[in-house]
Formats: C-alpha cells, sequence, structure tokens
C-alpha cells in the first residue's frame, strides 16, 4: 500500500504547477550569474510588494575581508532604546543578496515595528565556508555595538533568517552566547533552517523535486560553500544548546531539509531551551518569499510575527 500524498494547499500547487508548466533550467545546469539573477526573478514575480516605509538606507560595517553592506529598515525615522532585527537573507550561501529579500525585511520591520538591520554577507564559491558566517558575526557584533551610524540605541539582538539565513540566525546566537556582544540575543528565528546535516534525511528524498528547493539544489549549495561536517558553525545542531536564547523555530511540511529544522528543535527540547515550533502545513520551502503568488501564506509570517512578539514579551519582562 503507497503512502498517502502530502497536503498541499491550494494555492501552493497551483503555483507549483505553474513552475512545473515553464519547465526552467535546474539550478545545477545554470551558471553562477544565471542562477543568482532568476533567484532574484523568483522573488520579484511571487513575493508580496514592499512596504513603504519611513526608513530604507545602505549602511556599511567593517568585516574580516573589508566592508560589509548592510541595509537598514525602520518604520519610524528615529527611536527610544529597544532591539534591533538582524536578518540574514537565504539561497544556500550562494545566491540571494540585500534586494532579493526587500520585500520580507520591509514586511518584517513594519508587522514587528523594530529597526531591521539586512546582512550583505560574502557569498559562495568566491568566498566558501565560513566566510559568510564571518561577516554575519561582525556585523552583528558593529550592530549590538550601538554605532552613531545606525541612529537609534540598541539593548538587544533579535537573529531571524530563512534557509542558510536561518543557519545564520542559530549560529550567531550560539557565538554570541560563548562570546558576548555588547548587547543579548534576545531572540532568535530560524525559518526553515539548514541546521544539521540534510544529507541522509527522510524529507530530503519525500521532497526531493517539485517542491521549490530540490535535492539537487541543495546538492550544488553544498558543493559550493564547502562547509566543515564538524563545526557547529556549519551544522549549528552540533553546538552548545544550554545557553540558547528564546527561540521560534519555523519549519515547512514540504520542505527537503525540514527535518533538519526539526533536528533542531528536538537538540533544543533535550537541553531544556525555551522554545516555539511552527510547523507550517501544505507550504514549501521559501514560502515567506512567495506570499503573493500563494497568499495563504502571508496569514503564516504574520503567525510567526505574533509568536515572536509573545517570545519577545516574555524574554523582556
Amino acid at each position: 500500500m503507497s503512502a498517502a500524498a502530502p497536503f498541499i494547499r491550494a494555492d501552493m500547487k497551483a503555483f507549483l504547477d505553474a513552475l512545473a508548466a515553464a519547465n526552467g533550467p535546474a539550478i545545477a545546469d545554470m551558471t553562477l550569474e544565471e542562477a543568482r539573477a532568476g533567484y532574484g526573478a523568483l522573488h520579484t514575480m511571487a513575493d508580496r510588494p514592499a512596504r513603504d516605509l519611513a526608513v530604507v538606507r545602505n549602511l556599511n560595517c567593517p568585516g574580516p575581508a573589508g566592508e560589509i553592506g548592510l541595509r537598514l529598515y525602520d518604520t519610524r525615522e528615529t527611536r527610544e532604546a529597544g532591539p534591533v532585527i538582524m536578518f540574514y537573507h537565504g539561497g544556500g550561501y550562494v545566491i540571494g543578496d540585500l534586494d532579493t529579500h526587500q520585500n520580507l525585511c520591509t514586511e518584517i520591520a513594519y508587522l514587528m515595528d523594530l529597526p531591521v538591520v539586512a546582512v550583505d554577507y560574502r557569498l559562495a564559491p568566491e568566498a566558501p565556508f565560513p566566510a559568510a558566517i564571518e561577516d554575519c558575526e561582525a556585523a552583528t557584533r558593529w550592530v549590538a555595538s550601538g554605532p552613531s551610524e545606525l541612529g537609534r540605541p540598541v539593548n538587544g539582538i533579535i537573529t531571524i533568517g530563512d534557509s542558510a539565513g536561518g543557519n545564520a540566525a542559530i549560529v550567531m546566537g550560539q557565538q554570541l552566547a560563548a562570546n558576548p556582544a555588547n548587547v543579548p540575543v534576545v531572540l532568535q528565528v530560524p525559518i526553515f533552517p539548514l541546521a544539521s546535516d540534510a544529507m541522509r534525511s527522510a524529507s530530503l528524498n519525500e521532497f526531493a523535486d517539485g517542491y521549490v528547493l530540490t535535492k539537487a539544489a541543495i546538492e550544488f549549495f553544498d558543493a559550493q560553500y564547502q562547509p566543515n561536517r564538524g563545526d557547529p558553525r556549519a551544522f549549528p545542531v552540533l553546538g552548545d544548546h544550554s545557553a540558547a536564547p528564546p527561540t521560534v523555530l519555523v519549519t515547512a511540511s514540504l520542505d527537503p531539509i525540514r527535518d533538519s529544522g526539526r533536528d533542531y528543535g528536538a537538540a533544543l527540547s533535550q537541553a531544556g531551551a525555551d522554545h516555539m515550533l511552527i510547523e507550517v502545513k501544505g507550504v514549501t520551502h521559501s514560502f515567506t518569499n512567495l506570499r503573493g503568488a500563494v497568499p495563504s501564506a502571508q496569514a503564516d509570517l504574520e503567525r510567526i510575527i505574533a509568536a515572536m512578539q509573545h517570545m519577545l514579551a516574555g524574554a523582556t519582562a
């Protein structure tokens, strides 16, 4: 008897059917330039429009290999002291940039009514592991120092990111727990993160093709990024979870790296860490950037934001 087909929402299925009908090339068959342009085009086509905010401003901070580009988003021109959200974009550490996640960052800033700083970290293969992580850490520590360029006082850091950026969000929590910055990480929000080595997971095979992120794409990213499989900065499930910040962990039920996120949730549970797991049903990897093509995903993002606000209230009470 064959296993039942997984539940797929109607709007998600319509989008997947449209992608299948387009029959575009696989990422491994593209040049890097084509893959990066295609990722941006997908988000431009499938995401909701950016919010109009009072502040959208490019910044730079020092990094281990030169200046790191940042982008500040805020609904307010000025603020009292408060947390700053550090956003790390997805794309397997190979594709993606500030522009691919602009719409999502404006939405997070709008719904949270907190400043968001997105990090334009170095990409592989030009800069393989751990370059991206080193850039994310340098940028996070710089923001935590409350630099005058930011124009708003900082009393805490919230780390958030999707996919590879979800990996970075966890790693930043671990790095800043081991070696504290000027202010603490008060919340981390890894969204469909790669937290453990997904190469032999059941979800990787179950959703290998036809669900936005493919097994072949994951293998392509892995080959470009060249992570050290014994290093917690590559697979943070290997790290110390005893000092994990309060966590909102998000997985997608139709994601080939779903089980990697679940592994991290299990590690947090084992460590007794304060966390909330939201597994979003009937959607794929990248649903946070598909809210135009998959309208139901907007409510999912709003549920994530509500969970963040709930956990943040508890962390700062």
